[in-house]
């Protein structure tokens, strides 16, 4: 079967996803037929298919290796039922993840027959299971878009600022003791201005915050 590829919006303004920290597996048994889910984190297309080519060589001796994956690079999507009959594979797999909202991921669907035949309503519900009990082994992440800051400011500042980051969606990144204190930190994009209002109030405009880079964290 050809493989399945669709598109995303590239220009839809992305500021959180779905995804998952790390390779997870789980496997059933259908009428004989066993079923290993293995879901890996993929960054690229790459990293994709690399992937699939790893498990077909430890599954090498399997009926069908199965796949699907979706990467926020271009909103790319493809799906393969590796030799089961056309629609009853891949896409019930795919299907997993779009329901999951998840993305940067690929699933390998791998199928040991045994001797008993699904049909096709059987293979449908036998790889979305598959592809559900992958997911539901691994650990989601809800990533947002974060900005990391700098800030310094006068000791007797610093147990107030201590006392308020705690109400935010905030990760201190680092911070140093010296002549003043420095930290340097993330706040989730949504409640940024929020944050920077509050500290400006509470120190009286004393301390302005240095906007370094942006990235995506689960925060």
């Amino acid at each position: 079967m050809a493989d399945h590829k669709r598109k995303g919006d590239e220009n839809r303004m992305e500021t959180s996803y779905r995804t998952i920290r790390e390779y997870a597996e789980d496997e059933f048994v259908e009428r004989k037929s066993r079923f290993i889910g293995s879901v890996q984190p993929c960054k690229t297309e790459e990293d994709a298919l690399r992937f699939i080519e790893q498990k077909r060589k430890q599954y090498w001796d399997a009926t069908h290796n199965v796949y699907a994956y979706i990467l926020r690079n271009g909103g790319l999507k493809r799906c393969s039922d590796d030799g089961e009959p056309q629609g009853t594979a891949g896409r019930p797999v795919l299907d997993v993840l779009e329901k999951e909202g998840l993305t940067d991921i690929c699933v390998i669907a791998t199928r040991y027959f045994g001797g008993i035949m699904l049909g096709a309503g059987g293979l449908v519900r036998a790889y979305s299971h598959t592809s559900k009990i992958a997911v539901d082994a691994a650990e989601i992440l809800n990533l947002s878009v974060c900005y990391r800051y700098r800030m310094s400011f006068e000791y007797p500042l610093y147990g107030k600022i201590s006392y308020i980051l705690p109400n935010y969606p905030l990760k201190v990144l680092d911070s140093d003791f010296g002549e003043l204190v420095r930290m340097e930190f993330l706040v989730r994009y949504d409640r940024r201005e929020a944050f920077l209002k509050a500290l400006t109030e509470l120190t009286n405009g004393q301390v302005v915050p240095e906007a370094l880079d942006s990235c995506f964290e689960d925060l």
